[in-house]
């Protein structure tokens, strides 16, 4: 229905959005080492989680998941089909080994995804069980009580942590070939969309670390 590179501009604009989700996540959650009460941190997922404009963002999100993972393993598949090679454009991308092993770290990021989706997601919006916290007279789900507890587990704070490496991976190259892949192909420009994807895998990759490791060694 869609031709080769039309899927690959679609699935890396959504790719963009993702980063820039990660980018947005990582915020909302480094509050929680800056705040020991929790209450900042709760207060602003709850506002995530009942905010209409945050819900109607939180589809267009899985959309963009949807169709990330989708696409890219289908477009794997035809490449493996015709010939070796990855979804970005260009020679640069090939650089990189981590653009070799792109549908491999992403399928370890899907599983990272099911696993956070779970564990905090789904707890909250359908089982329940989240414990509660008292501010300002109302009851909020205490969710940083929960990031707390989950990360207090050595073997869960140890995957986490493996399979966020692998998320860094997927980022390493990721960000670069989706402006490829858009289009976005200079050889004057290249090198420094190589560097900033890197900065970028860097930046979210250490982030999204420090905070298991810090709620664990209780730093």
């Amino acid at each position: 229905m869609y031709s080769s590179i039309t899927k690959k501009v679609i699935m890396s604009l959504a790719g963009l959005f993702l980063i820039t989700f990660l980018l947005v996540h990582l915020g909302l959650n480094l509050v929680l080492l800056f705040d020991k009460t929790r209450e900042t941190f709760n207060l602003a997922s709850h506002f995530m989680g009942t905010n209409p404009v945050v819900k109607i963002l939180e589809v267009v999100l899985f959309g963009g998941f949807i169709i990330h993972i989708l696409w890219g393993v289908i477009l794997f598949f035809q490449n493996q089909a015709a010939r070796p090679q990855g979804y970005a454009i260009g020679t640069n991308s090939q650089e990189s080994i981590f653009s070799k092993y792109m549908i491999h770290t992403g399928a370890l990021v899907f599983v990272f995804l099911v696993i956070h989706l779970i564990d905090f997601w789904v707890k909250s919006r359908f089982i329940g069980g989240v414990p509660e916290m008292n501010i300002g007279g109302v009851m909020y789900e205490d969710l940083g009580a929960l990031v707390l507890t989950k990360f207090a587990d050595p073997v869960y704070s140890g995957m986490y942590v493996l399979l966020l490496l692998f998320m860094g991976f997927h980022l390493d190259h990721a960000f670069q070939s989706a402006l490829q892949s858009i289009g976005i192909n200079h050889s004057k420009y290249t090198p420094f969309f190589k560097a900033l994807s890197r900065f970028l895998a860097v930046v979210i990759t250490v982030g999204y670390i420090t905070i298991p490791l810090a709620i664990y060694f209780n730093i």
